[in-house]
């Protein structure tokens, strides 16, 4: 078999290993945040939430309900608005 073959059929178990809930050493899962769970920290209905950080309120309640899945740039400010809400507010107050 040829190394590229023996590779698609290692990454193929690791990825049925991944499916049935295994640790895989070496894999590397990108979780989007919980936006939710963010959300609710702050104390914050959707529409607050919206408003105070510069988003849509379709848009956020899109991920909360799973029916969209935040972009990278999305959860990087999604990781921001986690570790420090007060300086994301201030950047969107402008």
């Amino acid at each position: 078999m040829s190394r590229v073959g023996s590779r698609l059929i290692q990454a193929a178990q690791e990825a049925a290993a991944m499916a049935r809930g295994e640790t895989v050493p070496g894999a590397v899962l990108h979780m989007p945040p919980d936006v939710r769970a963010i959300r609710g920290r702050l104390k914050l209905t959707q529409p607050a939430f919206a408003r105070r950080f510069g988003l849509p309120v379709g848009t956020v309640r899109d991920w909360e309900q799973g029916r969209a899945v935040p972009d990278q740039a999305a959860r990087v400010l999604l990781r921001i608005i986690e570790r420090e809400p007060e300086a994301v507010q201030r950047a969107v107050a402008g």
